[in-house]
């Protein structure tokens, strides 16, 4: 089985609980830095549909990031235009994203994440 991916940034406190908890259940991941290298227009194609969430779920509005752009500005942009303010700054991109196969999560939810690791 190929190992799950987890795009993460290392000051974020809920990705260093992810990876934790990864580890506790001994699942090696392949770790990609967020911030080095945010998730392409191409990958949010298929992982936004893959998470069934909205694009906008996939924001990380407790950011800088988020923040200098201004929820006014996010809230009238299309899905089109925040998938490309995504690709462009990983820090916008709410984290930690796992993406195993057909399961993509956005996110840290214990229960969600067990789900995709059954013991």
């Amino acid at each position: 089985m190929k190992k799950p991916l987890i795009l993460s940034y290392s000051g974020c406190s809920t990705c260093k609980k992810a990876l934790k908890w990864l580890a506790a259940r001994g699942v090696e991941a392949d770790v990609r830095a967020i911030v080095d290298e945010p998730p392409t227009k191409a990958e949010l194609e298929q992982w936004i549909g893959k998470s069934g969430k909205p694009v906008k779920k996939w924001l990380n509005t407790s950011g800088l990031s988020y923040r200098a752009l201004g929820k006014a500005k996010i809230d009238a942009a299309s899905d089109a235009e925040v998938k490309k303010l995504l690709s462009a700054d990983g820090k916008l991109v709410k984290r930690p994203v796992l993406v195993m196969g057909e399961t993509v999560l956005v996110g840290f939810k214990e229960d969600e994440w067990a789900g995709a690791f059954p013991r």
